[in-house]
């Protein structure tokens, strides 16, 4: 629903500002979706003058103007047909918008010749189609005024979006009404006088139809000696604001009824009329051409205004085209009607015509404004095409909706939380157009106007509640939070059931597949993975289940070699479930381990096939301690010994990783051949353990919030380093130095390179470092790289006690 400031004013006494209204409109559930304030469009534009008008010397339609604006004289090329010395128009200054195609105007050269601002068309400010010349304003305009005050534009206009259940805010009259009981002005008194005719002209009969629901009252008024011509400017204007082409004065006059009261008009040219104009069903095979110039094939479920010749128009929805007024047009009948909205929307959704009319008519328009609709339009016709107006005639009654809602005051603060007296309640309701019949105590009796369909007497007074807030205002409403219900369980998981469950989602989306194998393992599988004396089980269910599992591995490489015996060539499995460590009750801790076996990568034409590797193991078990909380930066690598007892995994492809060495969290490797030939299985074959009982658990007042996203748009800046160290340093600690050595500025630290023998000595070996900066302020400069890349040289020699490699 679009409307100008202008307009509401007409409806609305107040002296609130533009943006007060805009803030007001959508606190009380009317939502405004745009402003447009044609002073802040047309900024940059003003009133200025051609003094003087030479030919381009480069171009024959072009001319090189003198114009005299509030900044003085500035020249300009024009290629206008109309530009002319003396002419007085609207300049765009440098740096204004043009409003047509959203340019920005800066200087420019045409043809050679530098121009200072721009002249303007109808069609580049909006409005019009005039491409042909640039506006010409009278020759009094004063040099230097606001184009929109030349031009009157100064009217804003305001968009709002309406709700299905709102009709009566698809008039200005009714947006003013909500605004006054809002408390943001006084709504103006709705003075539209009758109208009496002048002489004894008699309107034909206009009669009902027997199916009476469609259409209850019409109502008709003919008019004799009317002059059809363009509307006045005024009128003109005010639909221009709001998007609606002006096409002559009658038509104007029903557009401008339509958005002003929401009441929808039809204008016939009475000369074209036949015997009685009827509101009636159509029957089965009748058709009319309409307004669109389309032709309609009618069903008998809709309802037509027809004369004795044939249809008229499809009611409340779209007139005929024969019957409709034009400009030769002088004697006309004015059709004022309510028509039942559900047979309204059935019959324009059955036809797919998409009309004002039936936009109001299908949400329901006030049945009560039939008359006060027609006696304005006689009123406004009248005054401006002239003519003699008969005696109208309304056939059928207005429907009546006498129905009662009960309500009680003790309702508001019930639903809402609002504390309002009684006086309150009632002043909001009365300025809305509801009646209090009577106002107890504790219930009240009230009768919804006539223009709001949507008033329901059977919802217990909650539409009477909805209607109080949003007028008092729904930022008053207080926050409270809902009271918590008794018997509502607390999280019953516990810290290691939460884990588990995150560990079991992350392996899954590494590609692992979760198995579930048997909690009991063979004496000799119990042995090489360090059985405990006593577990073994005094009655197993099998000779090959007799010891509890000390490890989650046995089952893990039971499964992968029962997979590759049936020619799996890709195996990747993990499992969640507990360990066993002594006989005694309690000595188990869970765990969360798993195995690749066979190829990680199958060949094909881009690639040779790939075997898993340890490194592929780690990145599994650095997954699942992510997820119980473990950053990989915190994590070290340490070396598998005799001492740690993962006597199951290869020694010189293996780790533990771990925050303190003397508690590991994670182990991982490729597994012993000599434990893999006991199984039947070949190599290789990767697995990791992580033990998430080991991590510990997060602090009470620790947030769980993840911490905000922390980028830099500026470069990063990436410096290798070679050194040379001991063939048994690690690399790990290497790393791990150098990202201490600025940990600020060194985001990423990765080994890229690691080589023995050739000029490398005896007893050492080259590890390259790939060290990338990440300024997060300014751009580093050479001398700030360098400082950094000393701390980082020296940091690394320190630890590993190398040296860096020339």
């Amino acid at each position: 629903m679009k409307f100008t400031l202008s307009w509401l004013h007409e409806h609305l006494e107040t002296d609130a500002s533009l943006e007060a209204i805009v803030e007001k409109l959508t606190l009380i559930g009317l939502e405004v979706e745009e402003l447009v304030d044609p002073a802040a469009m047309f900024t940059g534009f003003e009133v200025a003058e051609i003094t003087a008008a030479e030919p381009h010397p480069d171009a024959d339609k072009l001319q090189i103007c003198t114009v005299k604006s509030s900044q003085g004289e500035q020249k300009l090329v024009c290629g206008a047909p109309n530009a002319r010395a003396g002419l007085k128009g609207i300049l765009a200054q440098q740096g204004a918008v043009i409003p047509a195609n959203g340019m920005v105007l800066g200087k420019a050269k045409i043809r050679g010749v530098e121009s200072n601002g721009m002249m303007c068309s109808g069609a580049e400010l909006g409005l019009s189609d005039d491409h042909d010349g640039i506006i010409e304003l009278p020759s009094d305009a004063t040099i230097g005024t606001p184009a929109a005050q030349a031009l009157g534009q100064t009217d804003p206009m305001i968009e709002i979006a309406i709700t299905p259940n709102r009709p009566d805010c698809l008039g200005v009259r009714g947006i003013a009404r909500d605004l006054a009981a809002a408390g943001l002005g006084t709504l103006k008194a709705d003075t539209v006088n009758a109208v009496v005719a002048q002489k004894d002209n008699n309107v034909s009969d206009v009669s009902l139809a027997v199916d009476g629901d469609t259409c209850p009252v019409f109502a008709g008024c003919l008019i004799k000696g009317v002059k059809n011509t363009q509307s006045p400017t005024w009128l003109q204007t005010r639909l221009k604001a709001i998007g609606l082409n002006p096409i002559n004065a009658l038509v104007d006059i029903t557009n401008y009824i339509s958005y002003d009261r929401g009441r929808p008009l039809h204008v016939y040219d009475a000369d074209k009329l036949t015997g009685t104009v009827r509101a009636r069903q159509a029957k089965a095979g009748e058709s009319f051409v309409a307004l669109d110039e389309e032709t309609y094939q009618l069903r008998d479920s809709d309802c037509v205004i027809a004369d004795d010749n044939g249809v008229l128009g499809l009611a409340g929805i779209m007139g005929g085209l024969e019957s409709g007024s034009t400009l030769d047009t002088q004697n006309v009948l004015v059709e004022s009607a309510w028509f039942e909205p559900v047979a309204i929307a059935l019959s324009g959704r059955h036809h797919h015509i998409e009309s004002d009319a039936r936009y109001r008519f299908e949400r329901g328009v006030d049945p009560a404004s039939v008359e006060n609709g027609l006696h304005l339009a006689v009123r406004m016709i009248i005054d401006i095409c002239g003519g003699t107006p008969s005696h109208p005639v309304m056939a059928g009654d207005v429907p009546q909706n006498n129905s009662q809602i009960s309500f009680a005051p003790t309702r508001v603060k019930a639903l809402t939380g609002l504390d309002l007296a009684p006086e309150r309640m009632r002043d909001i309701l009365e300025k809305l157009g509801f009646e209090v019949l009577e106002a107890g105590e504790t219930d009240w009796q009230l009768r919804a106007p006539s223009w709001r369909p949507d008033i329901d007497s059977e919802t217990n007074g909650a539409d009477i509640v909805e209607e109080i807030t949003r007028i008092h205002g729904l930022d008053e409403v207080p926050s409270t939070p809902l009271p918590k219900r008794a018997g509502v369980a607390k999280p019953t998981l516990t810290l290691g059931q939460r884990r588990a469950a995150l560990m079991r989602r992350a392996l899954a989306g590494r590609g692992l597949v979760e198995a579930v194998t048997w909690s009991f393992v063979s004496e000799a599988q119990g042995q090489a993975f360090g059985v405990a004396d006593g577990l073994k089980l005094a009655n197993p269910i099998s000779s090959e289940l007799s010891h509890m599992r000390p490890s989650l591995l046995p089952g893990l490489l039971a499964a992968a070699a029962r997979n590759s015996d049936r020619g799996a060539r890709g195996i990747e499995l993990f499992e969640l479930g507990h360990e066993f460590l002594a006989a005694t009750p309690g000595a188990q801790r869970f765990a969360a381990s798993g195995i690749r076996a066979g190829l990680a990568q199958m060949k094909s034409w881009q690639a040779a096939a790939a075997p898993v590797d340890a490194y592929q193991a780690r990145a599994d078990a650095q997954t699942a301690l992510a997820a119980c909380g473990v950053a990989a930066d915190s994590l070290q690598i340490l070396p598998i010994d005799e001492a740690s007892g993962l006597t199951w995994y290869h020694p010189g492809r293996s780790g533990i990783l771990a925050r303190n060495p003397k508690q590991p969290m994670a182990a991982f490797g490729e597994v012993h051949p000599a434990l893999l030939q006991s199984f039947g299985l070949s190599g290789p074959v990767v697995a990791f353990e992580v033990w998430p009982e080991t991590v510990p658990a997060p602090k009470a007042s620790a947030s769980t919030a993840r911490a905000a996203l922390a980028l830099s748009n500026l470069q990063a800046v990436r410096r290798d380093f070679a050194f040379e160290v001991a063939s048994d340093k690690r690399a790990a600690d290497m790393v791990r130095a150098a990202k201490g050595a600025d940990k600020k500025l060194i985001s990423q630290v990765r080994v890229f390179d690691v080589f023995e023998g050739g000029s490398v000595p005896d007893g050492m070996k080259s590890v390259a470092l790939e060290v990338t900066l990440q300024p997060q302020e300014q751009t580093l400069t050479d001398a700030e790289i360098e400082a950094v890349a000393e701390k980082i040289t020296a940091a690394v020699e320190k630890a590993s006690g190398g040296k860096l490699r020339g």
